[in-house]
């Protein structure tokens, strides 16, 4: 199994790997092309947007300023915005439903790192250089969701269908279906009648 098959299972991979480099390379370059441009020039973001997340919606609206650290992990559905500063580390999947919107700053974030310092700390491949190791969990976004400003998701997480996660949230955990849910660590604050 490569390093780029281990990161996208969320096994421990090497994110020095030259591949892995490349690619991330790539998007990076793609993203500040895309950041680049007017929204007027919508032709060329189309064709950058689907070249960095081949398998999204091509209508997928992103205001601009946008970051991903690879893209190919990102699938979005249908009638999808993203205001500005959106910042998606796909290290993993990241799987956005139909009718989501992101507000300014969001930032969804599937890449962790080990918690025992033995683990995460830089230590020599069998060539002699140095490599930290890390890991991913994926991140699912059901359908009618709305992500307002500011808001954290780390990795790992799923929001269900037709939530409202409320400004400044960091979310660690799963969110139900059809709530508001808000706060740092967010929680569920009621049902959405």
């Amino acid at each position: 199994m490569n390093e780029r098959m281990k990161m996208t299972a969320g096994e421990l991979y090497n994110p020095g790997d030259e591949e892995l480099y490349t690619l991330r390379t790539k998007a990076h370059r793609l993203c500040m092309m895309y950041n680049q441009l007017f929204d007027t020039d919508e032709e060329e973001r189309y064709k950058i947007l689907h070249e960095l997340m081949p398998y999204s919606d091509r209508e997928a609206y992103f205001q601009g300023h946008i970051f991903f650290d690879y893209g190919f992990n990102i699938h979005i559905g249908k009638n999808f915005y993203a205001n500005f500063g959106a910042v998606i580390l796909d290290v993993c999947p990241v799987k956005i439903g139909d009718n989501v919107m992101l507000g300014t700053n969001v930032s969804l974030l599937t890449p962790m790192h080990p918690l025992r310092w033995q683990e995460r700390n830089a230590k020599p491949d069998s060539d002699g250089n140095m490599i930290q190791l890390e890991y991913g969990k994926p991140i699912t976004i059901g359908d009618n969701c709305w992500l307002a400003s500011n808001v954290t998701v780390t990795g790992g997480v799923t929001i269900g269908d037709g939530c409202v996660i409320g400004a400044g949230s960091v979310v660690t955990r799963d969110v139900p279906a059809g709530v508001l849910a808000a706060g740092n660590p967010c929680r569920v604050i009621k049902a959405i009648d």
